[in-house]
């Protein structure tokens, strides 16, 4: 936590300047201030002897005989400030004695270039809008407390402009997705984030209670079933960019709040899901970076070709395993290959989620679509026609990184029962279960089934970990402004 302002000499003295700018009748906290231009704009505009009214925060004081120069930096650049006595007056010189890094100053003066050609405003007016009572810190690029760059991104934010240029970019390519889909006929909505019962992902929820109705809510792991009931009551083309949540661990990959973009298509399937993903991201890549061939964390990513790997024939080269075998058959052959599976009680369903988790794809260039997924993987999709232990469903590999999900949706309101049941029998001694956490049985969900939902595909892209791979981030933390943090005290 921050020291107490009174344990700080620097911020000791920052108050006493606060003091003599109200005694000189100023409020150190000002009000509104337009401003002509933004300084990127200035900049991308300059001519010498304009006038210019900018405002921003002093990031440097530089003293020359008697005159000051000063950095000043809002959301968009940073330019030179020139202070003058002969030009502000002796008294109104005197007052910049009162300034510090960090304060926020509004300025108006006139423009022209220095001897070495940096753009400057000659200051002829200094308006207090905040006081900065915390110095910043001084060599923050060389922290190596990541913990105080996170709990404090404010701080963080001000001072690494590298980080300010994710969070930019993680903006644009939100809001080139929302172009892109919007543009293909997608309409965007919004489903509950509290919900009777979570489902439609794998996930340990949130639990709330709901005073007034004196029911139990939780927040949603994921906003798949809700979406469905929109294809089904006629919207043939939905999406929502969703904040979800699962009260699970924490990693450079995952975060218990994270951000999912969820798409549905009526009369589509896995295949044009794969379509569909191929377009977005590569879209998204040339609109926000102009290239499509990245790196991430010392790999190359070629969006230029997109490859596919079956999860049946991996289990069968890693494993021995095929999903005609039964759970007898498994057990031996991972032991054989040194893997205990413990406890009596685990299900089919289970065995397959622990060893699908030790398959990986080979990490090449280009991203990889991991199809063929066993029918124990994935309730909620819908098998292949020529082989029904399989599922007509995908996972997206980018840099080694899950990034997307996606499949045929299931619409056979029999054969949905049957998974749902069959998942939740997968339960042991009262604990979730390993797909689905199925505590009970959706029974609106099938209801609507029942009155005819359209074949579809449905796809999930993890906005976090996509942003991680188009802005080189190592960790999920890198790219959520305000990531939860383990407290202090503990």
């Amino acid at each position: 936590m921050p020291e107490p302002l009174e344990e700080n000499e620097l911020i000791k003295q920052r108050r006493l300047k606060l003091e003599n700018i109200a005694k000189g009748g100023i409020d150190a906290y000002g009000g509104r201030f337009e401003v002509s231009a933004t300084i990127k704009a200035l900049k991308e505009n300059f001519e010498e002897g304009r006038p210019a009214v900018l405002a921003g925060r002093i990031m440097a004081i530089r003293a020359h005989g008697k005159s000051l120069f000063y950095d000043i930096k809002d959301s968009t650049g940073k330019i030179q400030g020139y202070a003058k006595e002969d030009i502000l007056g002796l008294e109104n010189f005197k007052f910049l004695n009162n300034l510090d890094i960090g304060d926020i100053v509004g300025i108006r003066g006139d423009t022209f270039k220095t001897r070495t050609g940096e753009p400057t405003v000659i200051m002829k007016e200094v308006v207090m809008l905040a006081k900065s009572l915390r110095p910043l810190p001084e060599k923050w690029h060389g922290l190596k407390d990541i913990e105080t760059r996170l709990r404090q991104r404010y701080v963080d934010l001000i001072i690494n402009n590298g980080v300010k240029d994710v969070f930019l970019a993680r903006s644009k390519i939100i809001t080139h997705i929302r172009k892109f889909l919007d543009e293909k006929g997608f309409i965007e909505v919004e489903t509950p984030m509290m919900q009777p019962m979570p489902g439609g992902a794998a996930g340990k929820p949130f639990k709330t209670h709901h005073e007034a109705l004196g029911v139990d809510l939780y927040l949603r792991i994921a906003p798949e079933l809700y979406l469905k009931r929109l294809l089904l009551g006629g919207f043939d083309k939905v999406y929502e960019i969703n904040r979800s949540f699962r009260n699970e661990g924490m990693s450079t990959r995952h975060n218990p709040e994270f951000t999912m973009l969820e798409v549905y298509e009526a009369y589509s399937d896995c295949e044009g899901m794969i379509k569909l993903t191929e377009e977005l991201i590569t879209d998204v890549a040339k609109k926000v970076l102009g290239k499509t061939e990245l790196e991430y964390q010392g790999k190359i990513v070629d969006l230029s070709k997109w490859e596919r790997v079956s999860f049946a024939e991996l289990m069968k080269e890693q494993f021995d395993i095929t999903p005609a075998d039964n759970q007898d058959e498994w057990v031996k052959k991972l032991r054989t290959k040194g893997i205990e599976i413990e406890g009596k009680d685990v299900s089919r369903t289970q065995i397959i989620n622990i060893v699908g988790e030790l398959v990986e794809p080979k990490a090449g260039n280009h991203p990889v679509f991991v199809v063929d997924m066993f029918k124990e993987m994935c309730p909620l999709a819908k098998t292949k026609k020529l082989n029904p232990l399989l599922t007509d469903r995908f996972e997206l590999y980018m840099g080694a990184m899950e990034i997307a999900n996606a499949y045929s949706e299931l619409n056979d309101p029999i054969e949905q029962r049957a998974r749902f049941e069959e998942d939740l029998s997968a339960r042991v001694d009262g604990l979730r279960s390993t797909v689905y956490g199925l505590r009970s049985i959706d029974e609106d969900f099938v209801t609507a089934l029942e009155y005819g939902m359209p074949p579809a595909g449905g796809l999930g892209i993890g906005i976090d970990r996509l942003v991680m791979i188009l802005t080189n981030s190592p960790s999920i933390r890198d790219v959520i402004l305000f990531p939860q943090m383990k407290p202090q005290n503990k």
